[in-house]
Formats: C-alpha cells, structure tokens, sequence
C-alpha cells in the first residue's frame, strides 16, 4: 500500500482514480473524472468472494484509465483499527496481487453516514437512499481523497 503524499507525487494528468466502500455483503465503487475534482458513485457490487471483487475492478481498471484505487478504512471512532480494518487489509493484499496498482487507505469513518445525510439533502427517498449507500459512500471517500489531492 502506498501514503497519499507519494501517490500525489507520482499522478499525472488526466487520469481517474476509484473509490472502493468495501463491506461484508456489498461493496460500492466509484470513479472520478480524469481532471481528478469530483467523484461519481459507479456501482455496487455483491461481494460473493474475492475473485469476483477482483474481476469487477478489474474491467473498470482497464476500461476507464485508472491510476489508483482509494479503499475506505474502517477504523473505528477513536481512531484504533480492528477487524474490519485488518479484513479490508487482508483483501487489498488479495487484490494488490492481481491489479498492479497504487492501492491507499483512506479513513472512512462516518462515510456512510455523510453519504445518506447528503443524499437526503437532494430530497431522495429512504429507500432508494439505503439502496445506493454503498456506492454513494465510495463517491463520499474518494471525493475526501480528491479534495486532499488538489490542496
């Protein structure tokens, strides 16, 4: 894995980068524009086991021009890391053997939290809300690691 001050180093223009809200069940995915300013909500995908995980960001590596993946750190509030935190480790190996990329943890707490106040600002529903929160709190982590990237 790599610090966020060395990829900041070592981007260039025009290129994207994706957000991963990596949970037990679903796992939500994000893209950012190759100018690197704002983060879109892309997909979530059911996780049903690491391959398959591996292969969905896989094809949206290669199709889209991805520099690096950002993954959500679940810490936990008063900043220790526990098992969700070393489950995530765990994959970003997994997956860091088959993706041949720059791969950074980005502190995630109140992630989801953010991502359903902000989408019931837009006046969304509860239930289409809950149904996006995945890949809507990808958007929120890798917007966080964007505005950090251009400051």
């Amino acid at each position: 894995m790599m610090e966020i001050t060395e990829l900041k180093k070592i981007l260039n223009t025009k290129s994207r980068l994706i957000g991963v809200d990596m949970g037990t069940k679903k796992v939500g995915i994000s893209i950012s524009d190759e100018n690197r300013k704002i983060a879109t909500a892309l997909k979530t995908v059911d996780y049903t086991d690491i391959g398959h995980l591996i292969n969905e960001i896989d094809i949206i590596v290669k199709e889209n021009n991805i520099k690096a993946i950002i993954f959500g750190n679940p810490i936990n509030m008063d900043g220790t890391e526990g098992t969700s935190s070393q489950s995530v480790k765990d994959k970003i190996k997994l997956i860091g053997k088959k993706i041949n990329l720059p791969m950074i943890l980005w502190d995630e707490r109140l992630s989801t939290i953010g991502a359903f106040n902000l989408s019931s600002q837009l006046d969304i529903n509860v239930s289409k809300r809950v149904k996006n929160i995945d890949k809507n709190a990808a958007a929120f982590i890798l917007q966080g690691v964007l505005d950090y990237l251009d400051n």
